[in-house]
């Protein structure tokens, strides 16, 4: 007898990563279905509670079984993915888990009863802002939920601390309103209590070069299957490159993996995917978590089907249907892999992107490429969603190569394929 389709339901979907998600398939005869879509769930002004209510909706307009709910999104796609599986008794992780991972403060509260592989932190006072004591210069404001480093400063002094918080204040109205009715659903401790979802962070500035644990937690057990390093344009925090296999040293990655197994554990999330984010002090051999994800990351999946022949969807879709995820190592085309990020560091208004032939070029000179155009002609790119608070991304392009200098030598020939017209003015 076949077994019939496992419905996957997923919350946002975009071509990309459904491309990739469509080679799980050979595995299990699964079939995926859109839940809203991805406009609507990360960048409209619809309310945490309508969305929920339009998910619900349409689960319950199918007509067949529903296996599973998965979501690759940073909130509130990441928080609707416990809610929605609990009231349809599927697989998936408790919401207070994942609230743990994103609230930036509850997470750091947690963390610090496991190990001291993290900054110094502390909550300020948005209306009367000021370095909370016991804390150094210089250092990192943030909301204590934001997503693809929006509203997230450095500064070096008071001055520059009281200019981050009346911006970090007037920017953070929508998420930090959905964070806080999300918290409202929970039974929190009091000092997260009292902060609530429109809370600032402030953390003292660690240094050195930034990897990030990519897992799983499955039976109350953690399990880390790749680390990659994220690679920043010199002297800044913006991103250049995210690189796997990672280069760091092997007994660096091996702390990396017992303190990423300490912290999940320990939140307590479960049949969920997972990325933790660290920065590693050569100088001083110290690691600090930057940041914890109850969710793969989309921007690391395609670099695990170039080396190891299969995206990380394949352990989130496992779970989701209530499997032990089952990820190969080392069975890919290439030996080495990244996701470039070409960037401009002033604002301008986009004249013209690449064209189509531009991009058939590409194809066809490097072959291994696949290329996403962020920039969108005729608008200004400060008006783009998610960029970071310092740069403005024009595309991206996966790669895979034998080793990091053909991996170079393959993005500097697309940037010089792939032009773009700004005005500056």
């Amino acid at each position: 007898m076949t077994e019939r389709p496992k419905n996957v339901f997923l919350l946002g979907p975009d071509e990309r990563n459904l491309a990739l998600m469509r080679e799980l398939t050979h595995l299990e005869p699964y079939r995926f279905h859109p839940l809203l879509d991805k406009e609507k769930l990360m960048h409209s002004d619809t309310g945490l509670d309508r969305l929920l209510e339009l998910a619900q909706n349409q689960l319950d307009d199918f007509s067949g079984p529903i296996d599973a709910i998965v979501g690759y999104w940073d909130f509130p796609v990441s928080s609707m993915v416990p809610i929605l599986a609990t009231q349809n008794g599927l697989p998936g992780p408790s919401l207070e888990s994942v609230v743990k991972c994103e609230h930036k403060y509850w997470s750091r509260l947690v963390q610090r009863e496991v190990t001291d592989a993290h900054p110094g932190f502390a909550i300020i006072d948005l209306d009367q802002p000021e370095a909370p004591p016991g804390l150094r210069f210089p250092m990192w404001l943030k909301p204590v939920k934001s997503y693809s480093s929006t509203l997230a400063f450095k500064v070096d002094d008071e001055e520059q601390l009281r200019a981050a918080a009346t911006e970090i204040r007037d920017g953070m109205g929508r998420t930090g309103e959905a964070f806080d009715f999300l918290l409202s659903m929970l039974e929190l401790p009091p000092a997260v209590a009292e902060a609530g979802g429109m809370a600032c962070l402030a953390e003292e500035a660690v240094r050195g070069e930034q990897v990030t644990a990519e897992g799983y937690c499955s039976g109350g057990e953690a399990h880390v299957h790749g680390i990659i390093d994220s690679l920043c344009y010199p002297e800044t925090s913006s991103f250049l490159r995210y690189q796997y296999p990672s280069r760091i040293p092997e007994e660096v990655q091996e702390r990396v993996v017992a303190i990423s197994r300490d912290v999940m554990q320990h939140i307590g999330l479960d049949s969920s995917t997972f990325n933790i984010e660290f920065f590693w002090d050569a100088e001083t051999d110290a690691l600090n978590v930057l940041e914890i994800n109850p969710r793969l990351s989309q921007s690391h999946a395609p670099l695990f089907e170039l080396v190891d022949g299969m995206p990380n969807h394949q352990a989130m879709v496992q779970l989701a249907v209530g499997e032990e995820p089952t990820m190969p190592r080392r069975e890919g085309e290439h030996r080495i892999a990244a996701k470039w990020y070409h960037r401009t560091f002033r604002d301008a208004l986009v004249k013209s992107t690449p064209s189509a032939e531009d991009l058939d070029r590409v194809h066809q000179e490097v072959p291994s490429a696949t290329v996403d155009v962020v920039a969108e002609e005729g608008r200004q790119l400060s008006e783009l969603p998610a960029q970071d608070s310092y740069s403005y991304e024009l595309f991206a392009v996966y790669l895979g190569a034998d080793n990091e200098s053909e991996l170079r030598a393959r993005f500097d020939r697309c940037v010089e394929l792939l032009p773009f017209d700004l005005d500056e003015r």
